[in-house]
C-alpha cells in the first residue's frame, strides 16, 4: 500500500508565509534606508518607517526589536553583499597573477555598489556612527581575510610575502577610497574611482610582491 502524500494545502501554506515574511522585512528595510537618506538615523521614527513600508507596528516588532536593530540589520546585509562579491571574484580568478585578482576585486566592488549612491553614502555614514567598535572590527577583519584569500590564490605571490599585513593595507586602501567617494552624497565617477583604486592597490602589491621581470 502506497504511503499517502502530504496534504498539498500544508505545503502551499508554508511557502506564502515565508514569502510574506521576507517581503515585509524587506519593505521595512527599504523604508528605513529611504528615510535615512532624507533625515538621518536620529530623525526617523518607527511609525514613519511602518507607514512608508505599508505595514503595522505589530509587524515591525515581529522582525526587529527596535529602530537600532533595524539599522544594524541594514548595515550587515549591505556589507555582506560587498563581501560576497569580493569572495566570488577572487574564486573566479584564482591561479592568475595578483594584479588580475586585484582588478577583479575592484570591478566586483563597483558592481556591488548598485542602487542610489546616496543610500550608499548613508550606509557609510551610519556605519561610522552606529556600529559598535567590536562589530566594526569583526566585519573589517572579514574583508581582510578575503584579501588574504586573494593573496593565497595568486599565481605569482612570493613565499616571503607577509600576507596578513599586506591584506590589511589592501583593505584600508580600498575601503577608504570607496567609502569617501560615496560619502560625498553624489554618484562617484566610477571610472575615476576604479582608476584611483587600481593605481593605489597595484603600487602597494608591486612594492610588497614585485613581479618577476
Amino acid at each position: 500500500m502506497k504511503p499517502k502524500p502530504p496534504p498539498s494545502g500544508a505545503t502551499a501554506r508554508r511557502r506564502p508565509r515565508q514569502s510574506r515574511a521576507w517581503h515585509t522585512s524587506q519593505a521595512l528595510q527599504d523604508a528605513y534606508v529611504r528615510l535615512l537618506v532624507e533625515r538621518g538615523h536620529a530623525g526617523i521614527t518607527i511609525r514613519e518607517i511602518v507607514a512608508l513600508a505599508g505595514t503595522g507596528l505589530g509587524s515591525f516588532y515581529e522582525y526587529f526589536a527596535s529602530k537600532d536593530d533595524l539599522a544594524l540589520v541594514c548595515l550587515h546585509l549591505r556589507t555582506k553583499r560587498l563581501l560576497r562579491a569580493m569572495h566570488v571574484a577572487i574564486g573566479q580568478h584564482a591561479g592568475r597573477p595578483l594584479r588580475d585578482i586585484v582588478d577583479a576585486v575592484i570591478c566586483a566592488q563597483l558592481t556591488a555598489h548598485d542602487g542610489p549612491p546616496r543610500e550608499w553614502g548613508a550606509h557609510y555614514l551610519l556605519e561610522r556612527h552606529h556600529s559598535s567598535a567590536d562589530a566594526y572590527r569583526k566585519m573589517y577583519d572579514r574583508f581582510v581575510a578575503e584579501w588574504e584569500y586573494a593573496l593565497e590564490s595568486a599565481a605569482d605571490l612570493p613565499a616571503s610575502c607577509a600576507k596578513a599585513e599586506v591584506a590589511r593595507v589592501c583593505q584600508t586602501i580600498m575601503y577608504g577610497l570607496f567609502a569617501h567617494a560615496f560619502l560625498r552624497g553624489e554618484a562617484p565617477d566610477a571610472a575615476a574611482l576604479a582608476r584611483q583604486t587600481r593605481a593605489a592597490l597595484r603600487a602597494w602589491v608591486d612594492h610588497v610582491a614585485p613581479r618577476s621581470r
